[in-house]
Order: structure tokens, then sequence, then C-alpha cells
């Protein structure tokens, strides 16, 4: 068993005592209270305008969306139930009775209509679906019309897809904020209300239980389906230190920790009281993304060279170290899925590719400028990737400044098109969930916008592009897998993002917890029940 040192016990105490001094003091005693660390603090509220993850968590607190998607990976009404016209050119899209924002007003048509534009505006997967259509309108206070320009084969799974960005409903006077600025309200219909007084940025974020929202009739199932709260709040908690956390797991100071760093697995087994499971089975893809829009990456030679150098087995084994739990990997778009490939990933599986990294390097007129590679220390699934990567380009013969910072500060960062000498920045490293990635539509990382919506690193590929077009008018299959064989290639060849293999990330919980959902996008935290 592990003793939790004096100054462990002092910061897990400290965390947990500032929850209930902030508590309402009648109601500490009372409440049921679900306590989490979660894989990331949560600094930003707005989870349309960032990727990030916790954002997207947040999200699924505070909001709800029109369709959601099962574990069959079927589309499946939420807010909304629908109809398709005979012509495949108009969606109806009708809002359910009950719907209530938390300050009270009634969810309404405009509403929704406001929230889709504004995510069509952020995410790869609306921005496609806003390029198919005519027009998006309310036509009553209940009905969403949305017409195409043609036939559209992927309306549904765009509107209900599980993972960043989500299309999460919000108030027109919210949803009404520029794109590329954060909401400044939170106010949403979900099944929790945040607590703003509450919410200290780095330190907790407090949700309680929306007694208003009605949930479907259907049983929870991933997204979808009935989201029933059982427990009165849920806090999460800011824990760094992964050692502090799981000493507080295990003394019973918190319930739930989404990421535990896999070396202490062992020792979390072995406690009867706790559980472990993966409960996002697609798992997660790890990457790294550079900046296309400065030297020295502007250079595709020099990505390229950068590429070769990369190595998958040494990233993996650094990040998760248990074979069990990771998959060496070229596919783009997940192995095991219909459209996984191997084309052009050979360097990336094999790791034999630093002679021609060298070789590329020289040859491309590489001048030594230093590559800004961002290094969050804070999650413990994106620690490893940067050090190793800075290692590896090193070793190819590139100047690297490897950047110790956190991770909301590279959600922030991340999003400035400056140059380094500014505050910019070379090369960040993530993960995305299988289900972020699993065809090019919903694919943020192969994006070839530019600056004209593309995702961070803002790689400009036409050609991409309509590859990309062309994959969402495929009427079958195999022409679908053709033409994703062809967008991998071009991923590979311009270097648009390097996938660098895939693994799973177990979440550990106290057994007092009973009803944790698995999903696409996990954790959930409707449907869970603690006794005492």
């Amino acid at each position: 068993m592990f003793h939790i040192s004096r100054w462990k016990r002092a910061a897990i105490a400290s965390a947990i005592a500032l929850s209930a001094a902030l508590a309402t003091p009648s109601l500490a005693a009372t409440t049921k209270t679900i306590t989490a660390v979660m894989h990331s603090d949560l600094r930003f509220l707005d989870p349309i305008i960032t990727t990030a993850y916790i954002q997207r968590d947040y999200g699924y607190m505070v909001y709800d969306t029109l369709l959601a998607m099962d574990s069959n990976f079927k589309i499946q009404p939420q807010m909304a139930d629908w109809k398709v016209s005979d012509d495949k050119l108009t969606y109806t899209f009708t809002l359910r009775d009950g719907l209530k924002w938390h300050d009270g007003a009634p969810v309404t048509a405009e509403d929704c209509v406001a929230s889709l534009k504004r995510w069509g505006k952020r995410d790869g997967m609306g921005q496609k679906l806003m390029d198919f259509t005519a027009s998006l309108e309310a036509t009553d206070a209940k009905t969403i019309t949305l017409k195409l320009k043609e036939p559209y084969g992927l309306v549904l799974e765009s509107i209900g897809k599980p993972s960043s960005v989500v299309p999460f409903m919000m108030p027109k006077r919210v949803a009404e904020t520029p794109a590329d600025k954060p909401i400044t309200e939170q106010i949403g219909s979900g099944p929790f209300k945040f607590v703003k007084e509450e919410f200290q940025p780095g330190v907790k974020a407090v949700f309680v239980k929306n007694t208003d929202y009605v949930p479907r009739k259907e049983p929870p199932s991933w997204t979808s389906g009935g989201k029933v709260v059982k427990v009165d709040r849920v806090e999460w908690i800011t824990m760094a230190d992964a050692q502090t956390a799981v000493n507080a797991l295990q003394s019973g100071d918190i319930d739930f920790m989404e990421a535990p760093s896999f070396d202490l697995l062992p020792v979390l087994a072995a406690n009867p009281d706790l559980k472990i499971d993966v409960l996002n089975k697609l798992g997660f893809q790890t990457l790294g993304r550079m900046n296309f829009i400065h030297p020295p990456f502007d250079n595709v030679k020099v990505r390229r060279a950068a590429f070769m150098a990369m190595n998958q087995k040494n990233v993996l084994d650094a990040l998760v170290g248990n074979p069990d739990y990771y998959k060496i990997c070229g596919a783009v778009f997940v192995c095991g899925t219909p459209l996984a490939s191997d084309v052009g990933a050979e360097s990336l599986t094999k790791g034999d590719g630093m002679a021609e990294a060298k070789k590329l390097l020289a040859e491309s007129g590489y001048d030594g400028t230093p590559v800004v590679v961002m290094a969050p220390g804070d999650v413990v699934t994106l620690k490893a990737q940067p050090i190793v990567a800075a290692q590896l380009l090193r070793e190819a013969g590139f100047k690297v400044d490897l950047q110790a910072t956190d991770w909301q500060t590279v959600v922030s960062r991340r999003a400035s098109q400056k140059p380094d000498s500014e505050g910019g920045w070379d090369m960040f490293f993530t993960n995305w969930v299988g289900a972020d990635v699993l065809n090019p539509v919903v694919n943020a990382s192969v994006s070839g916008r530019g600056k004209n919506g593309g995702w961070f690193g803002w790689a400009d590929d036409p050609k991409l592009e309509a590859m990309r077009d062309a994959f969402a008018r495929a009427g079958s299959p195999e022409e679908q897998k053709k033409i994703a064989a062809d967008i991998q290639k071009e991923v590979y060849d311009q270097v648009i993002y390097v996938p660098l293999g895939q693994y799973l990330a177990p979440s550990v919980w106290r057994k007092s917890l009973t009803g944790v959902l698995d999903g696409p996008a996990t954790p959930i935290f409707w449907n869970i029940d603690k006794s005492e």
C-alpha cells in the first residue's frame, strides 16, 4: 500500500478543503458529489473555439446536441428528430418538448440555427457541411430546415459527431459571438449547470445537476439516449502531479481519475476498492503537427526531413511502455477500420528513416533556424512525444528549442500565427480519439484550408481539399477507400501531419461509483451513481 507523504497529503487536503469551503455549508453534508481528476485542467469555457478535449468534456456537461452517436456508430435523435426529402436535398429537424436553457428560457430553432452556423465556421466537418449547404434557417419555433446544393451523405454524421468539435447548442445571443472570439456566457441546456462562482481556472471546476433537464426515454448509449443525472455535484479538481492524484484516489479523497500514468497502473490494479477500464475502446491516435506559415516548416523538403526522422516505436515506448496498450500504425484513418492503409508510412512504422532524414535536410537548404517545440508537462499522455521528437530531430541535424509549458498554454498559443520571435511555434503534439480521425471529412488534421479556417498549423493544399470533397460525394465504400488512400498519400507526401501510432488509455475509479459509461468521447458523468 502506498503511504502519502506529508507534502502530498497537504496538497490533497488543500484541494479538497477548497471545494468544501466554497460549497454552501448547509448542502455540504447532504449533497452527493463526484470528485474527479481529469486529463487536463479547465481554463477556457468555449467548446466550439478549440479542439482541446477538456473543452469538449466541459461541453457535454453544460450543453446538449441535436443528434448523437450510439455504440453501433448510428446517429440517433437527441434534442431533435429529423426527416429527409426524397431528393436528399432537404433535412428537417424538429425540437423535442421540454427543452430549456439554464436561465429558464425555452430552446428555439433560431438558437440552434445560430449554434450550427458558428460551429460550421470552426469545425472541419462543419465547414465541409456548410460548403454543401444552400440555406439553414428556422422555419418556426421548433423547426430547423437545412437545404443542400447537392446531395451530401454526411449531414447526420456531421451534426451528430461525438467529438471535437461537437456542435453543442447555445442560446442565439451566445451563438452569435464571432467564431474567432470566445463566448463570455456559460448558458446551456444540458444535464449539468456550470457554477461560475466556484470556477478557479487551474484549480477546480464545479457542475451541479440541472433539475429542469428532461432526459430522453431511451437507455444511454455512448453520447445518445437518456442523460439521467444521479448525483448533485461533479467537481473537477486539478492535481498536476500524477502520484498525488493516485494517492488521493486510493485514500478516497477523489472518486475518479481519467488518465493515470501507465507506470502506475499495476499499483492501482492491486487495490480492491478500485476499478480500471478503457472507456474509449476506439483508443487514441497520437500525432505531431508543424506550422506551415513560417520557416523552417514552410519548406516541404524540411518537413519531409523531419517526417523521415520520426519513429513511432520510440514515441510509443516512451508514452505508453506496455505494448498491450499501444499499436504501431501508419494508417491516417486508424488501423482496423475500412479506410486503413499503409501507403507512405513505411519509415514511421519501421523506424528506419534517419539516414534519409539527414540527407533530405542537407539538401533542403535548412539554415539552422531553431525549431520551437512546445512541450506540456502537466498531461501524462502528452509529456513524452515532444521530448522524443526533439531528440530525433536533433539527431537528424535540426536545432531544436524545446519549450516547457503546460497544456492549456499550448491550446492558447497554437492558435497564434505570429513568428517564433513574437511567441509563435513550429511544432506541437496532441492526441485524437479514434472517432475524430476515422475518415477524411471528420479528421481535422487532413484539412488543406490554410488560414481560411484550417486547423492549427494551417496547411494550404487545394488538391487535398478537392479530394476531401470527392470523398464526401463518393457513392460506394470502394470509391471512398480509393480516395482515402490517395488522401493518405498526399498527407504523407506534403507532411500535412505525422501520425505517431495508436494507444488505449485506461481510466480508474472507486467502486463506490456505478454506471460509468464507455463511449468515443469520455468520460461521461451522467448515469453515474455514488454509494456511501
